[in-house]
């Protein structure tokens, strides 16, 4: 049988410049204006939904405050409801798009939880189907996206009360 691939070069950017910057991307992402350029959804007043650049799956978005704020134990209990209410938007946003069989909501919070930003605490929202990542991300580290972050912008933006 022929070896087959699924190439993902997407990935490579991120793989090169995983531990690089020291620039916060939460915190230069709202500040660099194009919203559309820089994935970012929906603005709050305290905290903003942004596309995840490297997603798990089509729709996976973060909700961050604005604040550079690294542990949950210290964002105030506003910046936390207005946090859980944004999430709570972006399910039923991709309830209307996608119509998820459930979802993956959490956060990693220090680089040994697994937090791949572990300065900015930021809560990770992923629509979830049965059989949507299959076997591939465990043997060729590689996830099969039926859409683009373009296509996923324009189908969750817009959707926020």
């Amino acid at each position: 049988m022929a070896e087959q691939r699924i190439w993902a070069p997407w990935r490579l950017r991120y793989v090169k410049n995983a531990k690089k910057s020291d620039e916060c991307v939460f915190c230069a992402k709202p500040g660099a204006g194009d919203d559309r350029a820089n994935l970012i959804v929906h603005r709050g007043e305290r905290c903003f939904v942004i596309l995840n650049l490297f997603p798990y799956t089509n729709g996976h978005l973060m909700v961050a405050p604005f604040d550079h704020i690294a542990r949950l134990q210290d964002v105030e209990p506003d910046v936390t409801a207005e946090m859980i209410g944004l999430a709570q938007q972006a399910m039923r946003r991709m309830d209307e798009v996608y119509d998820p069989e459930g979802f993956n909501v959490g956060m990693n919070q220090g680089r040994v939880a697994g937090a791949g930003v572990d300065g900015h605490i930021h809560l990770h929202v992923v629509p979830r189907w049965a059989g949507d990542n299959n076997y591939m991300p465990v043997l060729a580290d590689t996830r099969v996206m039926p859409q683009s972050l373009e296509e996923s912008y324009d189908a969750l933006e817009g959707g926020f009360a």
